[in-house]
């Protein structure tokens, strides 16, 4: 926490509204926030959140809760009314879940966004910092990943992404409404929901080798990702909302670390630092199934333009994550 005192001045007293404030990403900000003394505006319909998430913020007499949905654009204008900053986290993520309902995730992902836009610009919200994907790359060879050189998307997810970035470069050149989108890299850490069909690997392997049961790779495990601490993704936020860059505004940046790891190399560093616990996890054998739809084979950003436009400097490496997020989990959620 100590590395983020350094924003305290810029966001003591501004009121921040946090969408999909009780999901992982959200709630993570949410107590950050708190910490730096700002007022925290939360909205979530917990579709994917849960109250358990803002335990240590209710208390807190700069928090308030709105229970609501972004797809309802008069519940989104009374939560942005008198709010410096948005911090828009809400979706419907998971590529699989958009394949198997693509109608349910573009009505949250972009009439929700558009919503979200159209009630920033409507309450002279200040700078409307959002969750942008690393899936916009769609099926974009290169690496690493460099903000302006993307493909074609691969799922009904990646295309909402996508379109976001598209209506928030509008909302700047067409109202004058300031910007700032985050393309998330595989984020993973503290709160973050090991159950459920869409569970994402870290939370759901760490559950699994916690039970002793063997987790499932989907294809040969050398696909590679590059896995990013949610201490990182805070640090991104914070310096999206305090920047006094004006070259860095109305831009995307790739929220990561710079470095990937494959399916194998990940299971192999969650097995050694859980064995600290319970010796017998290293000895749980690791299966394989078929690969999944839509998935890209490698993806790893370049953090340039991050680091020389807003001075971001990764804190976590993917084993320092990898050791603190199964200390939390092994200290909340093994029973």
């Amino acid at each position: 926490m100590e590395e983020f005192n350094q924003f305290q001045s810029k966001l003591e007293n501004k009121r921040i509204l946090i969408t999909g404030g009780a999901g992982f990403i959200g709630s993570n900000l949410c107590e950050t926030l708190l910490k730096l003394k700002a007022e925290v505006i939360c909205l979530d319909n917990f579709a994917t959140g849960h109250r358990h998430n803002l335990e240590r913020c209710f208390d807190n007499q700069n928090f308030r809760f709105i229970e609501g949905d972004i797809r309802d654009l008069k519940t989104c204008k009374e939560a942005c009314n008198n709010v410096d900053y948005v911090l828009h986290q809400a979706a419907l993520g998971s590529v699989p879940r958009s394949i198997e309902d693509p109608i349910t995730s573009n009505e949250v992902n972009v009439s929700g966004f558009l919503n979200m836009l159209v009630a920033a610009r409507d309450t002279a919200v200040k700078r409307f910092v959002y969750a942008a994907s690393s899936s916009t790359y769609g099926d974009s060879k290169g690496l690493p990943k460099i903000e302006d050189k993307i493909g074609k998307p691969l799922s009904p997810y990646a295309i909402t992404k996508y379109v976001n970035e598209l209506y928030a470069e509008n909302f700047y050149k067409t109202y004058g409404l300031d910007t700032i989108g985050l393309r998330y890299f595989n984020v993973f850490g503290r709160k973050q929901d090991p159950k459920g069909a869409y569970a994402a690997v870290i939370p759901k392997f760490v559950m699994q080798f916690m039970k002793n049961e063997s987790p499932v790779i989907n294809g040969d495990g050398t696909y590679s990702r590059d896995f990013t601490y949610i201490d990182n993704v805070i640090q991104m936020n914070l310096l999206a909302l305090t920047t006094d860059n004006k070259e860095a505004v109305n831009q995307v940046y790739n929220t990561a670390v710079g470095d990937r790891t494959n399916l194998l190399e990940l299971t192999n560093l969650l097995k050694k630092h859980l064995s600290t616990f319970d010796t017998k996890i290293a000895q749980v054998e690791i299966k394989h199934g078929p690969k999944r739809p839509g998935d890209i084979p490698h993806s790893l950003a370049s953090v340039d333009k991050a680091k020389e436009l807003l001075k971001y400097k990764p804190s976590h490496s993917i084993e320092e994550g990898i050791k603190e997020a199964v200390a939390w989990y092994w200290n909340n959620l093994k029973k």
